[in-house]
């Protein structure tokens, strides 16, 4: 499974065409895919309009949803922090560091355009998912 973060979510929307969102773009109806509570409250407090963001909750509804944070897993990802703080990394998003550590807690492949992952990915065993010819994908195809 692969979980999607808003980071890939939010440049899909708008059409902004990246390695990531041409990756994501492949793997719609090909893969299954997963969509956090706290990535999906991210992605659609960005919509100004309501039809806007019915739209792109209905297009999300389609996916599995999941539950990123428990008790155990905030203590976990405190940790996680905490840990890289300590070899000189700080991560700059308390929701990025709470997605890591799911990820990592239940061996789910991440894909994300955001640097705030790679210290979890280099040091923490966090799999992200990379597509070894995500540069070769054809044009855009947007929602």
């Amino acid at each position: 499974m692969i979980l999607v973060d808003s980071s890939v979510w939010i440049d899909y929307f708008i059409g902004h065409a990246t390695p990531q969102t041409q990756v994501l773009d492949r793997l719609l109806g090909d893969q299954p895919l997963l969509v956090g509570d706290i990535i999906l409250a991210e992605v659609l407090q960005g919509f100004r309009s309501e039809a806007d963001f019915e739209q792109a909750l209905q297009a999300l509804q389609r996916f599995e949803q999941v539950s990123l944070l428990t008790p155990a897993l905030a203590v976990q990802s405190a940790r996680n922090y905490r840990a890289l703080r300590q070899i000189g990394l700080t991560v700059h998003k308390t929701v990025d560091c709470i997605i890591a550590t799911w990820c990592i807690a239940t061996s789910c492949q991440l894909l994300h355009s955001d640097s705030d992952f790679t210290p979890f990915e280099k040091h923490l065993g966090l799999e992200v998912f990379h597509s070894e010819s995500e540069s070769q994908f054809g044009t855009f195809m947007g929602c």
